[in-house]
């Protein structure tokens, strides 16, 4: 596969020119590039992204659903989640079970997964058996069988999934509470497995209807990426997906996050070995440079790359500054880091995390962090500087990229967003135009402390918690 940086680099410039008769002579024609992706609609409303790879005799198959947790209201939490399970659970052609049996006979590997944006499915197997996947993922769009007794067992491995990774992990628990306070009217304000008070209310006729109003061909997006021909798929797709009808989708109510008017702060005591921080700063995403939103400042199309930039140059490994300065120069923290959630359907957080060293307080710690926001907008970034983290956030989406799994969840993740996977041939030439002046420009911008929001972890002793008598859930 050719590298995207080699093609991104280019400057394409489109001429229209008069066309010349010679005569007895025909027209000189320029032949055409052939598309990096190839895309396609069925006319019950399937996108169909095509991306050849040639480099082994693979192939994935990604079927994406435009909804996730985002989509979902108070009460309902986790649902996406939970159908995603049941999915698994059998069709009208298909035994549960049958599903894995199929996909492992043939070579494949398979999995799920949930956002709060897209709810995806997703097989990986040699290129001759692609329509097992296809005939597999066309039965449980509409044949999906909800069995009350496969629910009732299912229903409880969501709950103990939940247990293991949010209520018994103390770091988890207070990024769950963080994204709580830091959201008022953003849907990202619940987590995606659910609140377990949702999860023991959560009826079968509950995912019945999410099935019935969400798993339809014109709210999804198939991504097939390998060694593939893409008139053969889009064949082999009009099999199996073509008779499927599409349905009258719901609409998606506006729920963009409400002006935050000040610092929140919150203190999180549970049972831990050492306390922690996180801190989250309201940004835009990349959604809000692509489609601007009324009522909504207007967002520059470089704002978010340099947000991205930014982030690296806090936490992009040994050379970066959080680790430079905090970690190996004060030694007032054993980790710190920093992201940028820029990539979903709604505005996110750019956010800190760290770890304070023993002898440190958490504020110590939080100065430290807002200290090295208040460095990148005081003084520019050096010109050696902002070009080692150039090469770095390229090489690391280059290096990415040579894995056809990541491609196809590029491709997916992008269009079910809206943010579209055209996107995906942008990026690089985007990072590469980030100045000095719009790294410093996002942070007086956006990294303001009345758009702050502050969680502190304080441990409480784990003797005690470890000896509450049995069901005290408090």
């Amino acid at each position: 596969m050719n590298r995207i940086i080699s093609r991104s680099l280019l400057l394409i410039a489109v001429l229209f020119l008069p066309w010349v008769t010679f005569a007895k002579k025909a027209p000189i024609e320029t032949p055409k590039k052939p598309p990096s992706v190839y895309e396609m609609s069925l006319e019950n409303g399937l996108k169909l992204l095509i991306k050849q790879d040639k480099r082994a005799p693979i192939a994935v198959v990604q079927l994406w659903y435009r909804v996730g947790t985002s989509y979902e209201h108070e009460g309902i939490t986790g649902l996406s989640h939970a159908l995603e399970h049941m999915m698994f659970k059998g069709t009208k052609t298909h035994q549960s079970g049958q599903f894995e049996v199929i996909l492992s006979e043939n070579g494949a590997q398979n999995n799920a997964f949930t956002s709060q944006d897209y709810t995806a499915y997703y097989e990986v197997l040699a290129k001759d058996r692609i329509e097992v996947a296809l005939e597999l993922e066309s039965d449980r769009m509409r044949h999906l069988i909800l069995d009350p007794k496969e629910f009732k067992k299912e229903i409880e491995v969501v709950k103990e999934e939940r247990r293991m990774r949010t209520d018994d992990n103390p770091v988890s628990s207070m990024r769950e509470q963080f994204n709580a306070v830091a959201f008022m009217n953003s849907p990202y304000r619940a987590p995606v497995i659910g609140w377990m008070v949702d999860l023991d209310g959560m009826k079968l006729d509950d995912l019945q209807d999410w099935y019935k109003k969400w798993y339809a061909p014109n709210n999804a997006t198939l991504v097939i990426v390998g060694d593939v021909e893409p008139k053969e798929m889009k064949t082999l797709v009009d099999k199996y997906f073509a008779k499927i009808p599409r349905r009258k989708l719901p609409e998606v109510k506006s729920r963009t996050e409400v002006k935050q008017f000040g610092e929140r702060y919150l203190k999180v005591k549970l049972p831990a070995k050492v306390p922690s921080l996180r801190m989250g700063f309201k940004t835009p995403g990349i959604i809000d440079a692509v489609k601007a939103v009324k009522g909504q400042p207007r967002v520059e199309k470089w704002e978010p790359y340099a947000l991205e930039v930014l982030a690296t140059i806090l936490d992009g490994g040994s050379s970066a500054r959080l680790s430079k300065n905090l970690i190996r120069g004060q030694e007032i923290a054993v980790s710190a880091g920093a992201g940028y959630y820029g990539f979903g359907r709604l505005s996110d957080l750019f956010v800190l995390t760290g770890t304070p060293a023993k002898g440190t307080t958490v504020m110590q710690l939080k100065n430290a962090l807002l200290k090295e926001i208040q460095t990148l907008k005081d003084t520019l970034v050096s010109t050696d500087e902002l070009k080692r983290v150039k090469a770095q956030v390229i090489a690391g989406e280059v290096y990415e990229r040579d894995s056809i799994e990541h491609i196809a969840t590029l491709l997916g993740s992008l269009e079910s967003t809206g943010i579209g996977y055209q996107l995906m041939d942008e990026y690089v030439p985007q990072v590469l135009a980030v100045t000095a002046e719009q790294i410093q420009s996002v942070a007086k911008k956006y990294l303001i402390n009345d758009h702050l929001t502050v969680a502190e972890l304080i441990p409480q002793d784990l003797k005690k918690a470890n000896n509450k008598p049995a069901g005290d859930a408090k």
